[in-house]
Parts: structure tokens; sequence; C-alpha cells
């Protein structure tokens, strides 16, 4: 009899665990890789939640495919190398069939050779350098000639910009971003000497030498602007040095590329006032989708909590990838990203969101002035900008095309009629 009872029970406790085996199999995981710890956890974990908003949204809906999503999240901790584990932990230990994450471009390019390995797919949220094309990585940021191209065009043809003072953190998204800004500006008749580049660690804190060197840059009385891809803590210093200087937003604006909601909020913004940043969107738009969004998370995430241009990107990605799996019928990798080529989306601030073949989003550019409550008032919008994978600004990139739909190829050489196969190795 006890063999009889041990045998039931044995055999009940398999099919516990098969039956629990079949249940993990009946969710579909989607794994979040952003650091929530370490310097670039005030700005990731709200990435965070708003994946966790957007999976409990879904699921309240019924799921996808008649399953649940599951959220698998784990924590990079701002460490570059740790990212590209963490993703191959994520594909290969949590079986995730989508991952939403990075932040900076080294933690993308630390996960680039993984999922290529693996062929994984990633949804990549923040604006960016460009001069990439991944056949896993779906870019739902801005490319350069969604924000940096067109602020520049602000400065010149509603300022009245004649010498640009280009500052940045000394990382490739800076780099790059005024690169090829500067043959940019060299193509609309700026003179080489009348651009100032310079580059500063992060946590940068001393910056009376670099404002002094821009002010001396209007001695001549020509118009200066200061286009800054500055990052993180580094911006409250460089603000009040200006403030500090005497300088005002009228007499040197300034446009930033990396100073947002998230960034201001609970901050003083006396200094920064007047001042200006380029993104694809602001909390402040006025659209029912966007108050329908903030009502959302408000509710989700709390009262105090704000909204900012990377999290419309997250929204907009994932709603994307939930009308690909539901049209392929499937989660599977690569059936998805050939579903995903010409899918149309509401964004947030008016319009419509498509996914080019290039693997980048039509985008809105629009131009905000700093408020004293931390918000921005939007001074400019463009109708939508077809994001563009490689720069016509730097020669080695202007014959370059990337189209996964019909040349299954994100490096085409438009001379040579080849394409360039070039594993990421970073």
């Amino acid at each position: 009899m006890n063999k009889i009872k041990g045998m039931m029970l044995g055999g009940a406790m398999g099919m516990a665990i098969a039956g629990a085996a079949l249940a993990q199999e009946e969710t579909i995981k989607v794994g979040v890789l952003h650091s929530l710890s370490g310097t670039m956890a005030i700005s990731e974990t709200t990435l965070k939640d708003t994946m966790l908003m957007l999976i409990a949204e879904q699921n309240a809906k019924g799921g996808l495919l008649g399953k649940q999503l599951e959220a698998v999240v784990v924590d990079p901790a701002s460490d570059w190398p740790l990212f590209a584990e963490k993703a191959r932990e994520l594909l290969t230990v949590s079986n995730v069939d989508v991952m939403f994450g990075c932040w900076t471009s080294v933690s993308r390019k630390s996960v680039l050779p993984v999922i290529e390995e693996l062929n994984g797919l990633l949804f990549y949220p923040v604006q960016y350098e460009g001069e990439e094309s991944s056949k896993n990585v779906f870019y739902t940021g801005a490319a350069p000639n969604q924000q940096a191209i067109p602020a520049t065009d602000y400065f010149l043809e509603e300022l009245g910009v004649e010498k640009f003072a280009l500052l940045g953190t000394d990382y490739v998204y800076p780099r790059t971003t005024n690169n090829i800004l500067e043959s940019y500006l060299v193509s609309k008749g700026i003179a080489k000497e009348d651009i100032f580049v310079n580059y500063t660690p992060f946590g940068h804190s001393d910056w009376s030498k670099i404002v002094a060197d821009v002010v001396a840059l209007g001695a001549d009385g020509k118009k200066v602007g200061v286009i800054s891809t500055i990052n993180g803590d580094a911006n409250i210093g460089f603000y009040k040095e200006l403030a500090a200087a005497g300088v005002s937003a009228e007499e040197i604006p300034v446009v930033a590329f990396s100073v947002g909601e998230e960034e201001l909020s609970g901050l003083d913004t006396s200094n920064l006032v007047g001042h200006l940043a380029a993104w694809n969107y602001f909390q402040s738009a006025d659209t029912p989708e966007n108050a329908a969004f903030i009502e959302k998370w408000k509710a989700f995430a709390g009262p105090e909590r704000v909204t900012n241009d990377p999290m419309e990107a997250h929204v907009i990605g994932f709603n994307m990838w939930v009308q690909a799996v539901e049209k392929a019928g499937t989660t599977d990798v690569d059936a998805v990203r050939e579903a995903m080529y010409g899918l149309e989306t509401p964004n947030l601030t008016g319009g419509i969101a498509k996914m080019l073949p290039n693997h980048h989003l039509t985008k809105p550019v629009l131009i905000g002035e700093i408020q004293a409550d931390g918000q921005f008032d939007i001074i400019s919008q463009t109708d939508p900008v077809p994001g563009d994978a490689w720069t016509d600004f730097l020669p080695e990139s202007a014959v370059l095309e990337s189209d996964w739909a019909e040349l299954d190829c994100g490096m085409y050489n438009s001379e040579t009629k080849t394409c360039v196969q070039i594993k990421s190795n970073y």
C-alpha cells in the first residue's frame, strides 16, 4: 500500500511539475533590459516601469495569441559588458521572445553581437548617433536627421546663429553626432573656424573655462549658439555656469539632445528657463492620445511621475511588436521582423508612426523651450520625418542604404551595388 501511495504521490508530483512547465510555455516572455542601479538608473528605471505598465495593459486586454505576457526583468547595473551578459541570459536561460532595452549607445553596441549570434530581437528606444543598421534591432528613438539636423536648422533659420559651440560628453554618441554636425554646418556655409568643439567626461563639474570660451566666440558680434550632447548631472553645472557668467538664453541659446522631463524633474530649473531641447515627444503635447497616456502613467506609477521621449518610443515599439506578432501569428523572430515593415501606430503628439525597411520610424521633430516648472513649451513641430540609418553628411555613409525588406541588407553600397556584411564586434 505504501508503495502504491508513493507511486501515486510521485505521479502527482510529476504531473504538477509538467503542468508548471506547460504553464511557463503558455506565456510569451518579454525581456526588459534596463539599468535599475548605477549611474543610468535614474533614466532607465522609468523605462522598466513603462514596459511593466504596457505588459499589464496588454494582459488586461486578453494577452497575445491567447497567452499572457510575462515580463522578465534584469539589471545590467549601468555596466556595459554586463548588458551583453544579461542579454545572453535573457535569450538562453529565460528564453524570451523579444527584448526592450538599453539606453547608452555603448550598452546597445555591447548587446549587438549577442543578439546577432542568437537571433534575438531588441527594440531600442533612445535617440542615437545613427551609422548602424542591425537585422536584430528596431531603432524607435531618433536618428540624427530626426533630432540633431533639424535642431541645427532651427538655429540657422529661426535664430540666425552664425557660430556654433558643439559641447558633448566624451563617448560615442556625442562624438559621432558632432562629426555629422560639423560636416553639415560646413555644407551650410559655416566656416570651420566658427565651429568650437569640446568634450568632457561624465560628471564634469568645472565649466568656467569652457563657458568663457563659448562667450569669447561672440566677441566679433556674431550670434553664438550651443548644441549640447552633454549627458547626466554635468548639465546642471553647465547651465549654472552660463547663468553665473551672465549669459541669457536670448544671448547664447542652448539646444540639448539629452535633457528631458525626467532629467528636469525635481531640479531647480531657474538657470535653464528659455533654453531649448529637441525631441520627438514632450509631455506638454496637447493631444487626446497624450492626455490618455499621461493619465494611465500617473495612475500606474504615481501622480508625481513625468513622461518623456524614450517612454513614447517604447509605447510605439511595443504596440508595433504586438501588431507584428498578431499579423505573423507567432513570436518567431524572423516572422515578426518581416511583419514589422510598413506597420503604423498613432504616436502621442498627433499623427502616425510608420516602421520603415531600415528598422527606423517616421517621427515628428519638436523643439521645446524649458519652463520654470520643468516642462517644455513646444515652439516648433515638423511633419513626420523618415529616420536615416546612414547620414547623408559623411562621404563614407552617403553611399550606404539600409533595406532589410527588399535587399536584406543594412549596409548596401549604392555605388558598387553590393551588400557590406559586417558582423558587430564591440
